[in-house]
């Protein structure tokens, strides 16, 4: 049976007056007050409760329509809905009143604004229906958005335990393979209804799911083509841009607050990415405690612990829109950080900066220009590698063709603090070459601070990016030697012949000098390409046991514009963490093979004995051929 939105309202309403939650004291918010259990809690004055919430009771919100000051207009109270979006959580619900909302309805940017019942504060505009007729909003209540940060450790909690290094995948770092995949907050978006497949009779449903009002994040200077190629990402993760235009937000000192700065019902923007490029969120402020901003009332991204700018904005204006109405805010100065991000919104402080990651691109185009691009992007182990991706592509992009092949080489490096750098030097040449070279910057940075070591400081990322627009690649086609019985000490020479896109042939004579240690019998010699080598060798993952040595593995991944000469032994070895250890002894491999002991080392067939690498060729190499060598007395 199907229920009219004023039926579920109504039935809202009755809910409301059996409904009757145990009391609990307000939390207060006094400045400077430290909570330490319920005992201490007192009544803010300030604050409405939401025990004492009735349906029919009229009050006043806050927002800004256009430039920096909001303006009221009506709220009218329907109902609450206990349960939502959570056990032990409330939405009220409301109608919003008045010409301005009546033009826009409840629109993305609007998260946030403050409802004031009686000269109280009640709670944050937070919810929406899609598609509804009129301006029906969800309000998150105040004491829901404080509770959730003012929260302190209960007793006999235990704190969790501290973060452990995880598994590293060497062939995923070579193909700038990482996971972008933001910890979905299990809150947001919950419905009345399950979500349907496409074709089911329910989908008319749809518009009954009760939704968090978008948040518009605004990307300047990235192209139209970038976010389209990107779409799926950040579709997957609630980041597609609600507003494709908006103002710059150039890297500005942290200004000083006063009693104006973010007050209630004032545009607060969310910068992820600043300086030549930018991408921030606007919503709206609930409340301000002193140096203590609490805004949006539904989570922005769901990250829990956050590090990222918080600045005021001004609105040029509200766009009108059937879809989804939304804000065209502008970023003003920063005043503070953003430090949590929860289910009922986010909690920043004003007079503290954040910890950004610097980046400055230094691109040499086909058309011998040199153009130079700097910007900081928000320190965060989910955002940061896309965040990066998405803008060194970008660059890339918007001044070199985005189709068609091209050769691109990237040299910098990736300060890390208390580290040596993470060294890039990688060339790609190909249809898709700016995507490979974001891709390749950007999954060490995700590798490094996703790897659960609490130290993880990146201090910096230089770049230095080279472009043309021919193809530049060579396939290793065979090998040769001069001879194949060698002795102790001999030098051999292999000759490598390689043909280019073209169809030219080049020949590449490899000096190679057997071991005098080597035993007598069968050697394998290979040559070929980075990825080639990386692939035969047995260590494909590994647990590092402190972040020097991440970074020094990091630095050791092979390269793809070059060849590699290595000799190996048919002999049983054994990778042990990061160490090959060839031609073991039986009683050592008696020992890691006991019964009494399992796991902590990889088997392997072949031991290396030796290994070369050449300088870096004129393009990219790809291929691998394999000799057999004889060591005879």
């Amino acid at each position: 049976m199907k229920m009219s939105f004023a039926a579920v309202f109504t039935l809202s309403a009755c809910t409301l007056l059996l409904w009757s939650p145990p009391l609990t004291a307000q939390q207060t918010l006094a400045k400077d007050k430290t909570v330490k259990d319920k005992a201490d809690i007192k009544i803010d004055a300030r604050l409405f409760p939401l025990e004492d919430v009735r349906a029919g009771q009229k009050g006043i919100a806050r927002t800004v329509f256009s430039g920096a000051e909001p303006q009221e207009f009506g709220v009218v109270v329907l109902g609450v809905i206990p349960g939502f979006p959570a056990p032990r959580q409330s939405a009220i619900i409301a109608r919003l009143t008045g010409a301005s909302v009546e033009r826009t309805g409840v629109f993305a940017g609007m998260s946030g604004s403050p409802v004031y019942i009686d000269g109280r504060l009640v709670g944050a505009i937070a919810f929406a229906f899609p598609f509804a007729k009129e301006p029906i909003a969800g309000i998150t209540p105040i004491k829901q958005m404080i509770e959730i940060f003012e929260r302190g450790q209960a007793p006999g909690t235990e704190l969790p335990a501290p973060p452990q290094p995880r598994p590293v995948s060497l062939s995923k770092l070579m193909e700038g393979e990482w996971q972008f995949d933001l910890p979905k907050p299990g809150l947001v978006g919950a419905p009345f209804i399950a979500p349907v497949a496409a074709g089911s009779p329910l989908a008319g449903l749809l518009g009954q799911q009760f939704a968090p009002i978008a948040t518009p994040i605004v990307f300047n200077g990235i192209s139209a083509e970038t976010l389209a190629r990107f779409a799926p990402q950040l579709q997957s993760n609630n980041l597609l841009p609600v507003a494709g235009l908006g103002g710059a937000a150039p890297i500005t000192p942290l200004a000083r607050a006063t009693d104006l700065t973010l007050a209630p019902g004032t545009s607060v923007s969310v910068q992820l990415v600043r300086g030549d490029y930018s991408i921030a969120a606007a919503g709206t402020v609930t409340f301000r405690d002193g140096e203590r901003i609490y805004a949006f009332g539904h989570p922005f991204l769901g990250l829990g612990v956050a590090d990222m700018p918080m600045s005021e904005a001004s609105v040029v204006t509200v766009i009108p829109n059937t879809f989804n109405s939304f804000k065209l805010s502008v970023p003003g100065q920063m005043v503070g950080a953003i430090s949590q991000d929860r289910s009922t919104g986010i909690f920043g402080q004003l007079g503290r900066a954040p910890r950004m990651i610097p980046v400055s691109i230094n691109l040499r185009t086909s058309r011998e220009r040199t153009e130079r691009y700097t910007f900081e992007v928000a320190n965060d182990k989910f955002l940061t590698p896309l965040l990066l991706n998405l803008s060194i592509y970008n660059a890339i992009a918007s001044s070199e063709r985005s189709l068609g092949d091209a050769t691109i080489s990237v040299r910098g490096q990736i300060r890390v603090a208390n580290q040596t750098p993470v060294l890039i030097d990688h060339r790609f040449s190909s249809m898709n070459a700016a995507m490979l070279a974001s891709k390749l910057v950007a999954a060490p940075v995700a590798a490094l601070l996703m790897s659960g070591f609490d130290d993880v400081e990146v201090n910096g990322i230089t770049l230095d990016v080279t472009s043309s627009d021919v193809v530049s690649t060579g396939v290793l086609e065979r090998i040769a030697l001069d001879r194949t019985e060698v002795g102790r000490g001999d030098k051999i020479e292999v000759q490598a012949y390689i043909r280019n896109a073209s169809g030219k042939q080049f020949v590449e004579r490899i000096p190679i000098e057997i071991p005098t240690d080597v035993p007598l019998g069968q050697l394998l010699l290979f040559v070929g390409d980075g990825s080639a080598l990386q692939q035969t060798t047995t260590m494909q993952s590994f647990v590092p046991k402190d972040l020097g040595q991440l970074v020094n593995v990091i630095n050791k991944i092979k390269k793809n514009d070059r060849l590699y000469v290595k000799l190996f032994r048919v002999t049983p070895g054994a990778v042990i963490g990061t160490d090959e250890l060839p031609n073991l002894p039986p009683s050592m491999l008696a020992t890691l093979n006991s019964d009494r002991a399992a796991g902590g080392y990889t088997p392997t067939a072949l031991s290396p004995i030796f290994e070369k690498e050449l300088p870096p060729a004129e393009f990219v190499v790809d291929g691998q051929q394999l000799l057999t060598i004889n060591v005879v007395r």
